[in-house]
C-alpha cells in the first residue's frame, strides 16, 4: 500500500488506514471520557460557587465586627440565592441593599442549572445578617440568631453552606458527611 505520510527521517510513514484506525481509536476514548470529564466541571463549579458563598458568609461577619455595624448578605433580587449575592453595610435593617448603603463585595448569578435554596430561622427573604459583634441577626429580632443552611445542586452533586447560632460558617458535602450535614442537621 502507498505511504501517504512521509517522515522527515527515513522513507516510511503511516498509510491512510493506519491513520484512520487511529483517529477512530482517539474518538471511542474521547466519547467514553466525555460524560466523566462534564461531571468533573459540574464539581468544580459547584465547589467554587459554594466556596464563593461561604467566603461571602465569612466577609460579611469580618466587616460588621471591623465596622461595628450591622452588615448584610443578601439574595440580588431579594427573593433567590440563583441571582447573586451582595455583601453590604445594612443602615436600615431591611436586609436589601438601598441607595446610600455601602456595598462591600457583589456576586454575579450563579450557573445555569444550579439550584440554590436556603433554609434559615427568617425566611421571609434569602439574607444573613450581622451585628458590629459578630453575631447573627434576623431582622425581625436582634435577639434572635439567623441560622440555617444554603444548599447549592449541581446535577447530582450537593454542598451545602451552613451558619450555627454563634455566625460561623461551614461549608459540608452530605454524601460524605450525612450525619451533620442534613439540610436539618444542627451539628457544626
Amino acid at each position: 500500500m502507498r505511504k501517504i505520510f512521509k517522515s522527515v527521517i527515513g522513507g516510511s510513514g503511516f498509510s491512510l488506514v493506519e491513520l484512520m484506525v487511529t483517529v477512530a481509536i482517539a474518538a471511542i476514548l474521547m466519547a467514553i471520557a466525555a460524560p466523566s470529564f462534564k461531571i468533573f466541571i459540574d464539581n468544580q463549579k459547584l465547589l467554587t460557587t459554594a466556596t464563593e458563598f461561604y467566603s461571602a458568609v465569612n466577609m460579611t461577619r469580618s466587616e460588621a465586627i471591623k465596622r461595628g455595624a450591622q452588615v448584610t448578605l443578601a439574595a440580588n433580587d431579594g427573593a433567590s440565592w440563583t441571582s447573586g449575592w451582595t455583601v453590604f453595610v445594612d443602615t436600615n435593617g431591611n436586609a436589601r441593599p438601598d441607595t446610600g448603603e455601602t456595598t462591600i463585595f457583589t456576586h454575579d448569578a450563579t450557573t445555569k442549572n444550579m439550584e440554590v435554596t436556603g433554609q434559615f430561622t427568617d425566611s421571609a427573604s434569602p439574607y444573613v445578617s450581622f451585628t458590629g459583634n459578630g453575631r447573627s441577626r434576623t431582622n425581625t429580632s436582634s435577639q434572635q440568631p439567623q441560622a440555617g443552611t444554603v444548599s447549592f445542586k449541581l446535577g447530582t452533586a450537593i454542598r451545602r453552606v451552613k451558619v450555627n447560632f454563634l455566625g460561623r460558617a461551614r461549608i459540608c458535602n452530605p454524601d460524605t458527611d450525612l450525619k451533620t450535614c442534613a439540610d436539618n442537621a444542627t451539628g457544626n
